[in-house]
């Protein structure tokens, strides 16, 4: 493996100063200008009065997905009941669940002509289904449409309720993610609500009771405090749960009040973590340092599937 060439926090940086190639990455992606396409994007997305997680995490790829008529909608309200400190989707009391929601899914991705649709959510450990019921209800609307459209959910740990699993799970997705986030000693400090172990239970059980030809997908940030030893064993640790597809992204702050940088990682790194991770015998990894779950999702199910 490349030697390490990540630019680390030492005294007196706070915070972190991020690196000017990454820099002109980030302003390259945030600064594109919106194509007639995005804007017709924008558009459906307000006529029908629904969220993205594009909108709501500050994705830095916003601009070009939307401009590709591609975006991630973000199901059960806008605040989250956790308070994760990397996040920046808005947390509080969450809103009454919106049993139309699903309708409206289906005729925004009907007028955006998609042929895979994401579909992810806030956490919502207040509902006795952690809302697996609304995943399912949106599945179900969206296979009205056509068989060619292609389906991938981006679900909570739902506490680790299997059987809110197996209402997403009967509804057959074409891939069923959850995202690890981040290695196993910075849980306490980065995902403090969730469990570590919780998770990889999740993703296992969802290989276990996964439907013939649906693939289980995770993802997780790097940057966060950890070192290259334990992403090698979370990656491993994904794997020996079923894991087929996984992205790898560097975490980005959303303000001087989350979580804070403590490492950039290089290039170089990011490619080391791609082949690593197909050594280890996943079916896809997407690593690099504004790589996000649903990045190129439906062109990375098609990988896949060919």
């Amino acid at each position: 493996m490349k030697r390490s060439m990540h630019v680390s926090r030492t005294d007196g940086e706070y915070p972190l100063r991020a690196p000017e190639w990454l820099m002109i990455l980030v302003r390259q992606a945030r600064l594109q200008r919106q194509s007639p396409v995005g804007q017709t994007t924008r558009s459906v997305l307000l006529d029908h009065h629904l969220k993205t997680v594009c909108d709501g995490a500050r994705c830095p790829n916003k601009t070009h997905c939307f401009s590709l008529g591609a975006a991630t909608f973000m199901i059960l309200g806008s605040r989250c009941i956790r308070n994760c400190t990397f996040c920046a989707v808005d947390t509080g009391i969450p809103e009454d669940v919106d049993h139309q929601e699903p309708v409206r899914v289906k005729e925004a991705v009907r007028q955006m002509g998609l042929s895979h649709v994401v579909i992810t959510s806030v956490t919502r450990d207040d509902l006795p289904d952690g809302g697996a019921g609304q995943y399912a209800a949106v599945l179900r609307e969206l296979r009205t449409l056509t068989p060619t459209v292609s389906t991938e959910v981006l679900i909570p740990d739902f506490q680790g309720s299997l059987s809110a699993l197996k209402i997403v799970l009967d509804a057959a997705p074409d891939i069923v993610g959850h995202n690890i986030e981040t290695v196993h000693r910075l849980y306490p400090a980065v995902r403090s609500a969730a469990d570590y172990y919780r998770s990889l239970r999740l993703l296992s059980r969802a290989r276990d009771m996964a439907k013939e030809g649906m693939l289980v997908k995770s993802g997780f940030m790097v940057g966060l405090g950890e070192d290259n030893s334990e992403i090698y064993a979370l990656m491993q640790d994904l794997r020996e749960a079923g894991v087929n597809m996984l992205t790898i992204g560097q975490y980005l702050a959303p303000s001087l009040y989350h979580h804070q940088v403590v490492r950039y990682v290089s290039l170089e790194e990011f490619a080391d973590f791609e082949k690593v991770g197909l050594q280890l015998g996943f079916d896809h990894v997407m690593a690099g340092p504004l790589v996000r779950s649903s990045y190129h999702a439906g062109t990375n199910l098609r990988s896949v599937k060919t």
